[in-house]
């Protein structure tokens, strides 16, 4: 029930600077809610949800005692007044943002942010939109860390760089009353012109690694022909029957055109003939 001993037990949290004549005031203002009983109650009586909180200002100041809620909280009709603020994370987009890297070369980087409400009184009295003051602190912030990277960082250090920007943002949001809880970098896009150099470097070196491995394989071939050659020289019958062994492949693939080698020996003897 609604009595005069809640009103003053709230005067008491009021701020002691409202001066004489916001003490009149506050007390007119409690006078006339006992008067206007059981009426003024709905006008007294406020609910904020489990997610939000209650800033209450009476004559313009915050109410000592912090933020009200969640649940039911008291104010007086004419001399207080609220703001819900919302206490869940809130995520929003990095607009994509022209970098230009500690390489010269220039990017369009893109992020997502995760914050929230740590200190409502903060958020409500130190700064006039704490969303869009942290939206414009991240687009800085996500420039700022990118212009000392090289473009290889940029690429391979991702988390990294996330981390640093979330860093940076947590402190600077402190005497805001925010809580930056996480930032991703989602899509770093590169100038067409830069990605075909890069895809034409990427190409040369496999094609200068294929290479290299196929010279490795011909030596290592090369050796064993070598090897097969000093020991077909120890058995000359070893000859005849490799070369008996091709006839049989050749066979095997039903070809109608077999060749048949001649030692160069015999055609020497036929030339002396």
């Amino acid at each position: 029930v609604f009595n005069g001993r809640e009103a003053f037990i709230s005067l008491e949290n009021a701020d002691s600077d409202i001066g004489l004549c916001g003490w009149i005031l506050v007390l007119f203002s409690i006078l006339l809610t006992l008067l206007t009983l059981p009426l003024s109650i709905w006008m007294c009586i406020k609910i904020v949800k489990e997610y939000e909180r209650a800033i209450i200002f009476r004559l313009g100041r915050i109410l000592r005692g912090g933020a009200k809620g969640p649940g039911l909280f008291f104010i007086l009709p004419c001399t207080d007044s609220f703001i819900n603020v919302d206490m869940r994370t809130i995520t929003f987009d990095i607009p994509p943002q022209e970098v230009l890297t500690k390489d010269s070369v220039t990017v369009s980087v893109d992020g997502v942010v995760y914050y929230r409400v740590q200190n409502a009184t903060l958020a409500v009295a130190n700064i006039t939109n704490a969303d869009a003051a942290t939206r414009l602190l991240a687009q800085t912030t996500l420039r700022n860390v990118l212009g000392t990277k090289n473009l290889a960082e940029i690429l391979s250090d991702r988390e990294e760089i996330a981390h640093s920007m979330q860093s940076t943002l947590d402190d600077a949001t402190d005497d805001w009353g925010i809580k930056v809880e996480r930032v991703e970098i989602k899509d770093v896009k590169l100038p067409l012109q830069l990605q075909r150099a890069m895809a034409a470097e990427a190409e040369a070196t496999r094609e200068a690694r294929a290479k290299v491995i196929a010279a490795e394989g011909e030596m290592n071939a090369s050796r064993a022909l070598k090897e097969a050659s000093l020991v077909i020289a120890e058995s000359p019958s070893a000859l005849q029957l490799r070369y008996l062994q091709t006839l049989n492949t050749i066979a095997a693939e039903k070809n109608s055109t077999i060749i048949f080698p001649l030692p160069i020996d015999m055609m020497q003897s036929f030339v002396k003939h």
